[in-house]
């Protein structure tokens, strides 16, 4: 029997994880609940392992166990991972790094059980920030689950939110939307800015932190609101985090839904990535380019000639994660020693042409010389160009000369 593709969104906080799972023929995504029926969606980053028994229980369960027979389960696994911390149980040494793939196992077990005969076409892993630290781990934790690099990216919470409200019905984006994100961290306030004039649109999510709520919360949210709104038209408003647990909104909730339509919910993140994870399968058209921090902010492309004429070749677009953006092909020279790169901006139609002559090229016959070119983000607004000499298999030997350069834009 073939087996059906799940698309699914992993939300990795600093203490808690929740996963979304799409499938054809679901209307929508779905969050998983740790309780049947309900919509408890949290489920703690915790693993335990009796002693002398083969058997790992995780989440809640893993709470509940280790109390049972007086006992602390693992806690903190992201965390604990990224800093590569290990620790040693019933005299076997172990890495948070593995504990941690083994937890996102189980979380994808989960939502395999309730579909059997399905396997991971696309995830998404989604959390707060991205760095290199966390990007490795990562790509670590995906390769011990034999998760291959073009089934799996991983997003922050901005780009989560961009996700999540441009898949809604229309009439929830026609104007401008906002999102408000209350933790531990304080209250953040997003908003999202599409540039309806391109094609794809061009979509970026603007952050601020607006510091804790003190004194009366309600009076005290209600207070930042105009300012956060200004004259601006809003379709919908979107409040995510435990620091709206409780009914403490009576007056903000009020001001909020005035000409908006307002949600509250915790699994927002977590069904955006599942959200992205379905656009990267093409399950859905999308057509916006999200432009954030971590995103490239132009095009890096060679102007070549092909069996069908002169044509661009894009080694870097416009909207890929720096970290994970990376361009390679080669060519053979005719009629120069220098290679162009065309660097456009996503929002614009006119390119800035890099000229890189290749010194010390030995000189040969025309189209005798292959370069093998590499391209790699340092950031999200400057490239490296790594171009090497093949020569031309073994007609010409290779200089193994190799150029390196670093374009800004």
């Amino acid at each position: 029997m073939e087996k059906r593709k799940l698309y699914a969104g992993l939300d990795i906080g600093t203490r808690y994880a929740m996963i979304s799972y799409y499938m054809l023929g679901m209307s929508e995504p779905e969050t998983v609940s740790r309780i049947a029926g309900g919509e408890v969606y949290q489920i703690p980053q915790l693993l335990y392992k009796r002693e002398g028994i083969g058997q790992w229980f995780y989440g809640e369960e893993a709470a509940k166990t280790a109390k049972k027979y007086s006992d602390v389960p693992l806690d903190k696994l992201y965390l604990r991972a990224r800093d590569q911390e290990s620790v040693v149980l019933d005299g076997q040494s172990y890495t948070y790094v593995e504990l941690f793939a083994l937890f996102i196992r189980k979380m994808l077990m989960l939502a395999a059980k309730l579909n059997p005969n399905v396997q991971i076409e696309q995830l998404v892993l989604t959390t707060d920030s991205l760095n290199r630290e966390n990007m490795k781990l990562f790509a670590a934790v995906m390769e011990k689950l034999d998760i291959a690099p073009g089934h799996f990216t991983v997003i922050d919470y901005p780009e989560s939110f961009y996700y999540y409200a441009l898949s809604q019905k229309r009439e929830l984006w026609l104007h401008d939307t906002a999102m408000f994100d209350y933790g531990k961290s304080g209250l953040l306030y997003f908003y999202m800015e599409r540039k309806t004039k391109t094609t794809p649109q061009l979509v970026s999510v603007m952050e601020r932190n607006l510091g804790q709520l003190e004194g009366d919360k309600d009076e005290a949210f209600l207070s930042v609101l105009p300012e956060a709104f200004g004259k601006r038209i809003f379709s919908s408003v979107y409040l995510t985090g435990d620091g709206f647990d409780g009914e403490w909104m009576r007056q903000s909730l009020k001001y909020l839904c005035r000409n908006r339509r307002v949600f509250l919910g915790k699994n927002l993140y977590t069904k955006g990535a599942c959200y992205a994870a379905m656009a990267a399968g093409e399950v859905k058209p999308w057509n916006f380019v999200y432009i954030g921090e971590n995103e490239m902010k132009f095009n890096v492309s060679l102007k070549v000639r092909g069996a069908k004429g002169l044509a661009f070749y894009s080694l870097i677009s416009a909207g890929d994660n720096w970290y994970e953006a990376a361009g390679e092909c080669e060519i053979l020279l005719s009629g120069t020693r220098e290679v162009d790169f065309w660097l456009q901006a996503a929002d614009s139609r006119e390119a800035k042409i890099h000229t890189l002559e290749l010194t010390d090229l030995p000189k040969r016959p025309d189209k005798m010389t292959r370069l093998r070119i590499t391209a790699k983000p340092l950031s999200d607004s400057s490239v490296k160009i790594v171009i090497r000499d093949l020569g031309f298999g073994e007609l010409v030997k290779s200089s193994d000369k190799s150029w390196e350069y670093t374009m800004e834009f």
